[in-house]
């Protein structure tokens, strides 16, 4: 992503970056396919445009979503986790009615979530990690395979 710069506003001066990271329910891996995390991004970057939010770095593994997105200044972190989350939730059981029969409540996602506000001199930092998501999952899990206690 390009370097963030800071944007002028009526009355103030600066950024409104925010890590996301939410998971599905139990953890089960309802994004294996490579169809359901392409429309999961496709469901997230319309939700985030429809709300004024621009995804800086997105990355949809198996079983949780990261994200970096800047929002605009009057929303809170929590506001911009409820809309990306709820809307995805809402778009996929429309979208793909067998999800139904993993979910019949309806809770797609389990409640709560990662929402962290970056700051300017680490915006870079946190894109470069949901960026590279894969090899940062794949290190911790191969460390955990090599050992003797499990």
């Amino acid at each position: 992503m390009a370097k963030l710069e800071m944007k002028r506003y009526a009355h103030k001066v600066g950024v409104n970056v925010h890590h996301l990271e939410w998971c599905t329910k139990y953890r089960y891996k309802m994004f294996k396919q490579d169809k359901y995390k392409k429309l999961a991004e496709e469901i997230l970057r319309e939700t985030a445009q429809r709300h004024r939010m621009v995804i800086r770095e997105l990355f949809v593994m198996p079983e949780h979503i990261h994200m970096s997105v800047e929002a605009p200044p009057s929303m809170s972190q929590s506001k911009a986790l409820q809309l990306l989350k709820g809307n995805l939730s809402y778009q996929l059981f429309r979208k793909q009615p067998n999800f139904r029969l993993r979910y019949p409540q309806g809770h797609f996602f389990s409640t709560g979530g990662l929402a962290n506000s970056t700051g300017y001199n680490t915006v870079d930092v946190v894109d470069n990690y949901v960026r590279n998501q894969q090899d940062i999952h794949q290190t911790s899990l191969e460390a955990f395979t090599g050992s003797s206690t499990l």
